[in-house]
């Protein structure tokens, strides 16, 4: 039997998306609206306080879009109209029973018509607090499954995980499941629970003996990385997906679970139009650092391939796996990545960095122009604290040891003291991804790709083979990121 499409799939259905006010969902929704104009509605939950709130929040966070551009041509004048038809905005939160849905009469409408879940909501810093990214990363995945198991016409759901919970330093990491009461390195079991009452005696300890506010989100912070380190994953982030993926997993049996995992997510390639973006985060980092002339040295190994992948090609990806279900056998886990198709080296991203700048300087708020150099990549993390202590702590040492007498000399030592703070810190926090040579293999994801039909395989491309990296980089985002932390800095001066 010849696959149906992705628009047929979709065709009055009902889909429920968590953590829908993401970067990655609003592609998603914009994209599913212009695939297919007749899908019956879509459930956006957001964190609002109450329905109203939950409408404004998709009202100025979403529908006010640009990438909403081409539905508004289309629709012209009906466009609002047409827009609130389709997307029904609830007040929730993943971290609470029942998702935070304090509307019954509501909830209960979502359990009798879902066809489709997507789950996104997420708490993405790697430092989070660890009762924090506990309550939304893993319970909330315990919540939505709940939820999941009520609703009488459920086809599909689908969890949107992140690679790195794959600890691996090094090799080729499989689409593999992840079992509970196994710890990343072998050493230790996790229990979840365990691990929820934990955090939940420690936070107590903290209130009880009259901690500040401060004192209470450090300590929890610091308690999230040890925890995560002591099981053998690298932050509080990824450690708490982890355990969200293995509470997926004990629920395999009793719904239609599938779990996709992006690598570091970029820019568009193609949709809705090049270089969408919002915020800076992964390598933009080190982009936009690097032209302002923040960051001058990136230890790593200039061969380790640096797995990113464009927004778009994850909406697609994730658009192909709803598509193939339930006509073609699906696997539980699909990785979507570059690193296996068509690999990106630091040093090739490195090096695109320099010319695009060498090319475009970035201009600073007074008009001065900055000229950068090729950064400095330090083969190992001892050679790049050697380098921190000739380029800055001796500098700095010195700046003291003569006095600090005048406002531009106290002004030079604070602004060397911020940028050897920084590239400290964003040395140590992607050192994992500097010189640990993973790639992920996507074998599920290319067999998925197989099924789709010539008209789905144009309206969903989702490999990333065909990725040009120069022209993506130079053209797309680079100039992209350039602008938003442009508009950023903009705000902040406001």
């Amino acid at each position: 039997m010849e696959h149906a499409g992705v628009a047929e799939r979709l065709h009055g259905k009902t889909v429920l998306i968590t953590g829908a006010t993401g970067f990655i969902a609003k592609l998603l929704v914009e994209k599913i609206l212009r695939l297919q104009p007749r899908v019956k509605r879509l459930y956006l939950l957001v964190r609002a306080r109450d329905q109203d709130s939950a409408t404004e929040r998709v009202r100025s966070e979403i529908m006010q879009l640009q990438i909403f551009l081409s539905l508004r041509e289309k629709y012209q004048n009906h466009f609002t109209s047409w827009f609130w038809d389709k997307i029904f905005p609830v007040a929730g939160d993943v971290s609470l029973n029942n998702l935070g849905i304090g509307n019954v009469h509501l909830a209960e409408d979502i359990v009798k018509e879902t066809n489709i879940i997507i789950h996104m909501a997420a708490a993405v810093n790697f430092r989070e607090r660890y009762d924090t990214a506990l309550a939304i990363n893993t319970m909330g995945m315990k919540h939505l499954l709940d939820v999941a198991l009520r609703c009488v016409k459920l086809e599909l759901v689908l969890l949107v995980s992140t690679a790195y919970v794959n600890s691996k330093k090094s090799g080729v990491v499989l689409e593999k499941p992840l079992q509970q009461y196994r710890s990343y390195d072998g050493q230790s079991e996790l229990d979840i629970s365990e691990e929820i009452a934990f955090a939940e005696a420690k936070l107590e300890e903290l209130v009880c003996s009259s901690a500040s506010e401060d004192a209470i989100r450090h300590t929890m912070k610091k308690i999230g990385t040890e925890r995560a380190r002591k099981f053998g994953w690298m932050n509080t982030y990824v450690f708490t997906k982890a355990m969200a993926e293995m509470l997926a997993y004990e629920h395999r049996s009793r719904l239609p679970i599938f779990i996709i995992r992006p690598t570091s997510t970029t820019s568009t390639l193609m949709e809705p139009f090049p270089g969408w973006i919002e915020g800076i985060k992964t390598i933009d980092v080190w982009v936009t650092n690097y032209g302002m002339g923040h960051l001058k040295f990136l230890p790593g190994d200039v061969t380790t391939i640096m797995d990113i992948v464009p927004a778009d090609i994850v909406v697609n990806a994730m658009l192909c796996i709803i598509s193939c279900h339930p006509q073609g056998p699906l696997d539980l886990i699909y990785h979507i990545g570059s690193s296996m198709r068509n690999p990106l080296k630091i040093g090739d991203l490195l090096h695109a960095m320099f010319r695009y700048f060498l090319e475009k300087p970035f201009v600073g708020a007074e008009g001065e122009v900055i000229k950068v150099k090729q950064l400095v990549v330090p083969a190992t993390m001892d050679s790049f604290y050697e380098h921190m202590d000739i380029h800055y702590k001796m500098p700095l040492e010195d700046m003291v040891r003569r006095g600090l007498s005048t406002t531009g000399e106290q002004d030079r030592y604070n602004h060397l003291k911020r940028e050897y703070n920084f590239t400290v810190a964003v040395a140590e926090v992607f050192q994992a991804g500097t010189f640990f040579k993973r790639r992920f293999d996507d074998s599920n994801m290319q067999r998925l790709i197989t099924f789709l039909n010539e008209r789905d395989r144009e309206l969903i491309p989702c490999d990333s083979k065909f990725i040009n990296w120069k022209k993506y980089l130079m053209e797309i985002h680079f100039p992209s990121v350039m602008e938003c932390e442009s508009r950023e800095a903009t705000r902040a001066r406001l």
